[in-house]
């Protein structure tokens, strides 16, 4: 009796229709992957000090243009695919068909955040050490798109863990072969490990400046590097290596150097991620702390009180140096009355002459 070998079955279609509004996985898998990312990323910005709204209102740029890079990058690499004879270049905009290349979404949509996050006066590595966790678990979600769309597997295999390819979608040289290793989940799973290991490194060692994200690319890229070498997807080749695996090794390596320069040059993590969310939790925590409030009340009328005080004593304190100095000035008059001195003349105040007495005449 012969054994049927277990293997991941492929779903039979990647699309159904609501009406005439057409659902596919691809898409959703997409989004959900957003969420995710959005989500996780709000709630390790607010941990550092900033907003709740600010990773939502940053993903705004940075989704769109994250969208727009990736299938840049896969039109530019796999350029056969929509020019040449025989080809509709229309195609290279149909996105819901799958083709996003992760190295430009994430080179556009940095692009994106950063001028986000310049509107906002944030620091970029701040945000990207914020959301590095939660992209590496959106492409693990948005991997099970290529799922949907039966693309992107790997070699053939009989693993028990091997998905099944309808032959429509099968490598025109292994027709025969119907199971093959099915990259987007080794991806997907790579990908769960690489949002664990930052989320870990950043608590055990407060990384900062940046050093969270650079780590997330450098797991990532050491993955993605034996994960590519699997695939049989048509792709260019240089020296005998696919494209995406030179491509890994040199992002590769731009993260470890920048890891390495960042953490001489710039140690430790930001104190103060978002300026704004620090002044109003200030302002909020001087609204609702009624102990504030009222030792400052209480500051407030001890200053009145003190300078009602000095009035006070200020006003009692004139009279008597008013009176002291009435006094003064009537002994100063009084002392110039009683002083005997010269008559003067009233007109031109020269002194009077006084007569000589006189003197009994002598008898001739």
């Amino acid at each position: 009796m012969e054994l049927e070998l277990a293997f991941i079955p492929s779903p039979s279609r990647g699309v159904i229709h609501l009406g005439p509004i057409p659902l596919r996985g691809y898409a959703f898998c997409i989004i959900i992957g957003v969420f995710v990312a959005v989500w996780l990323g709000s709630r390790r910005w607010v941990a550092r000090g900033g907003q709740k709204t600010t990773v939502a209102d940053i993903a705004v740029w940075a989704v769109p243009f994250g969208l727009v890079g990736g299938r840049l990058y896969h039109v530019i690499t796999s350029y056969e695919l929509y020019f040449g004879e025989g080809k509709d270049w229309v195609n290279a905009f149909k996105i819901w068909e799958g083709g996003l290349g992760i190295w430009g979404a994430i080179a556009l949509g940095a692009l994106g955040a950063w001028i986000a996050c310049r509107r906002r006066g944030i620091p970029l590595p701040a945000y990207a050490d914020a959301v590095a966790p939660g992209i590496a678990f959106a492409q693990a979600i948005g991997r099970w798109g290529n799922w949907f769309n039966q693309e992107l597997y790997g070699r053939a295999t009989d693993l028990p863990w091997a998905l099944k390819i309808d032959s429509a979608h099968r490598p025109a040289d292994s027709l025969d072969a119907a199971t093959y290793h099915p990259t987007f989940l080794y991806e997907s799973l790579w990908c769960v490990g690489v949002a664990v290991l930052v989320i870990w490194a950043d608590r055990r060692f407060k990384l900062g400046h940046g050093r969270a994200f650079a780590l997330y690319v450098a797991a990532y890229t050491v993955g993605r590097f034996w994960i590519e070498y699997l695939r049989v997807d048509d792709a260019h080749h240089v020296l005998g290596l696919r494209l995406n695996d030179w491509t890994s090794i040199l992002v590769f390596a731009a993260a470890v150097a920048y890891m390495v320069v960042s953490a001489r040059l710039r140690p430790g993590r930001e104190e103060v991620v978002e300026p704004a969310a620090l002044a109003a939790a200030e302002a909020s925590a001087e609204d609702t702390d009624p102990d504030a409030k009222d030792a400052d009340a209480k500051d407030a009328d001890a200053k009145d009180a003190d300078a009602k005080d000095a009035d006070a004593k200020d006003a009692d304190a004139k009279p008597a140096d008013e009176k002291a100095a009435d006094g003064d000035g009537e002994k100063t008059a009084s002392a110039d009355e009683a002083e005997p001195g010269p008559d003067r003349d009233e007109e031109d105040g020269a002194p009077v002459p006084v007569e000589a007495e006189a003197k009994p005449a002598k008898n001739l």
